[in-house]
């Protein structure tokens, strides 16, 4: 931990101190080593706030900032007020301190307090313990916190997962209210029911899903009408019917906005009632659903649709894996309907790329978990064909779902939409910038107009690098260049899909906004208007649905980083091949090319040379051999160190004679 009442100032910054009166507000970052930044857009820089002047300011708090003086041409910083936190719950460690006092030592690694209880209850629990905790005051500059609950002992498995999603403001456990609403809800569909929706039980219909799915929400019919031509419906949970607004479930389902998915476990936004019961489009079983249906030709052109509630029974439940078996095959069950939705879809998938839409398509990396949850191994996941075939339709219904409804209030003159679009904003012309950089130091080119790029030229990178060792650095910067996909009600259309509407209709089991976008539709087709009162409601789910996905998405993201860490402890000492995929002033980032754990080779540590960072070309030279390491290169490298509690892996580069 950081103790910023020993941190100061270096001589230099002292000297070039000055005291304006200019105060500024916003909202503060800060790095691991307690250095916060505020952002300022008339400012190339961010205003600077070292440690000792954040005055208790945590990572991502409303502060209000007065100005006290330049370092090497960039403003410094003093925390004044903070107006807003940004958070007060965490998750960590039970310790004890020099002092002989317990505290709280947070999992996060820019939180620089350890939180001190003092609670006679709390206090008797157990060193070493994970715990959730909450600051309820502070005192002389240090925070008091209590203790909401005990997660378990730090290092078992649960724990440590439960502890990934506690600390990113999700529950594991549903409160009794929600759980007892959706066990009294009838699995019974009565013949009312039935009769107010269309009967596509008769239909062929299919699920495909991972091998490992426990909840279905979207499944695939297939009728013949002619020999050109076809009726294919997408079928999605009518989640809406069951999940009422206002009810228990619908508040629990809009504050988790997300179901969460771990290496090992998943973390549902529905109880398992709903998810796995009710809602799910498990085979053989009547299901009520919400349906996208065409008629599309063999060209793959829509000569008719229909959006409404449906009643269907699932043929089949095909993993991805057991599909792509028939399609390979040619033979088995369903082959034909797979056979001609695949070709469909494929003509699809051209058609989305010839209008622009960029394939940022990557590996990912599955683990091999023993019986206590410790990973045993890696494997990557195979992308197949029925991937993209349920992709394709299921991003043919989003997009037809959206302009549907865009068509409604066009025609009847509704300028404020309720609709939750999932917009995907143009690239910053700097991000560009830099990405044309990048991708030339590592021998390619990007061609760009001071920012402005064209999809195509995009396109063919994405090309050229596929199968190439650098494919996934390149294609890691390009997303990373891309501004990210929010929920809004103000369409702008989606830049990476190439799609002028695009909103999130299919998976309402795992997602809120695709719940709402079922309420919306259905209040349209029965003509029914939706009042500024409600949708200022969905304004405000856009916001913090976007917020919540991050969250779910930053959970997802430290589990694979912790078991890849697990992993690698069990490897320390043994040489790996690996791929330079970034490049700092202190060190050289190494992606093990198995596992795709990241690791730091410092530079310190390189003794057959001094090491200095060509920033421009994305390399370090030695000053001595003029040895060259760039991004991209590939190298040995010996595992070095492995820190769960430092979420960090240490890596050497292993030195050839030549």
């Amino acid at each position: 931990m950081v103790n910023t009442g020993q941190l100061c100032y270096s001589a230099s910054v002292k000297r070039q101190q000055k005291k304006p009166n200019e105060k500024v507000t916003g909202i503060i970052t800060l790095n691991s080593k307690a250095v916060g930044f505020l952002p300022q857009l008339d400012l190339k820089e961010d205003i600077r706030i070292e440690a000792d002047k954040l005055n208790t300011a945590l990572h991502r708090d409303e502060v209000e900032v007065k100005i006290i003086g330049k370092m090497r041409g960039q403003k410094l910083g003093e925390v004044i007020s903070i107006t807003n936190r940004n958070k007060t719950k965490f998750t960590g460690t039970i310790i004890r301190n020099t002092n002989n006092r317990l505290y709280v030592h947070p999992d996060d690694r820019k939180m620089y307090f350890d939180i001190l209880l003092t609670d006679k209850e709390d206090l008797k629990i157990k060193l070493d313990s994970k715990v959730f905790v909450e600051i309820k005051e502070w005192k002389d500059g240090m925070p008091i916190g209590k203790v909401e609950r005990v997660i378990g002992m730090k290092g078992d498995n649960t724990t440590e997962m439960y502890s990934l999603v506690y600390e990113k403001g999700f529950e594991i456990e549903f409160p009794e209210d929600v759980e007892n609403e959706a066990n009294n809800i009838s699995k019974e569909i009565s013949k009312e029911e039935i009769a107010k929706r269309r009967d596509m039980r008769n239909t062929p219909t299919c699920t495909i899903d991972p091998a490992d799915a426990k909840d279905f929400d979207d499944a695939l019919s297939l009728k013949k009408i002619t020999d050109d031509e076809f009726e294919i419906g997408v079928h999605i949970a009518d989640v809406s019917h069951y999940v009422r607004p206002h009810t228990a479930l619908d508040k629990e389902s809009q504050k988790r906005a997300f179901s969460v998915y771990l290496v090992d476990r998943t973390i549902p936004m529905l109880p398992e009632k709903l998810s796995n019961d009710l809602c799910s489009l498990n085979p053989n079983e009547d299901k009520l659903a919400f349906s996208a249906i065409f008629n599309i030709d063999k060209k793959g052109k829509i000569k008719k649709k229909w959006f409404g509630k449906t009643i269907i029974c699932s043929d089949k439940r095909f993993s991805y894996e057991e599909a792509q078996g028939v399609l390979d095959s040619e033979k088995g069950t369903m082959f034909e309907e797979l056979s001609t939705l695949n070709s469909i879809a494929n003509i699809f998938r051209e058609a989305k790329f010839q209008k622009g839409a960029i394939d940022f398509e990557q590996d990912e990396v599955k683990f091999r978990l023993d019986e206590k949850g410790a990973p045993i191994g890696v494997y990557i996941k195979k992308r197949l064909a029925t991937h993209k075939l349920v992709e394709e339709f299921m991003l043919l219904a989003n997009k037809e779902v959206a302009i549907y409804i865009s068509e409604i209030e066009e025609k009847a003159g509704i300028e404020d939409s309720p609709l939750l679009y999932r917009i995907h904003d143009e690239p910053k012309k700097e991000r560009i910038r830099d990405l044309a950089l990048f991708v030339h130091a590592l021998g390619y080119s990007l061609p760009n107009t001071d920012g402005a790029i064209k999809v195509k030229d995009l396109q063919s990178l994405m090309a050229q690098v596929e199968g190439k060792p650098e494919e996934s650095l390149i294609k890691t910067a390009s997303i990373r260049s891309m501004a990210k996909a929010i929920y809004s009600t103000k369409n702008i259309g989606h830049f990476g899909l190439a799609f002028e509407h695009y909103a999130h209709f299919t998976s309402p089991i795992r997602r809120y906004p695709d719940l709402l976008v079922h309420r919306i539709l259905e209040k349209y087709l029965a003509g029914k208007k939706i009042d500024h009162k409600e949708i200022a409601f969905y304004e405000r789910c856009a916001v913090t649905s976007t917020e919540r996905e991050i969250a779910a998405a930053e959970a997802e993201r430290e589990s694979i980083k912790y078991k890849q860490i697990e992993l690698m402890q069990n490897l320390v000492g043994t040489e790996r091949d690996g791929v330079i995929s970034g490049v700092t002033e202190w060190g050289l980032y190494i992606e093990d090319k198995e596992t795709k754990s990241e690791g730091m080779c410092r530079l310190r540590d390189m003794k057959d040379d001094r090491y200095e960072l060509d920033e421009k070309n994305y390399r370090v030279v030695g000053q001595k051999t003029n040895k060259i390491y760039t991004l991209g290169t590939e190298v040995r490298f010996k595992i070095t160190g492995a820190s769960l509690e430092q979420k960090s892996l240490d890596y050497s580069i292993l030195v050839s004679s030549d």
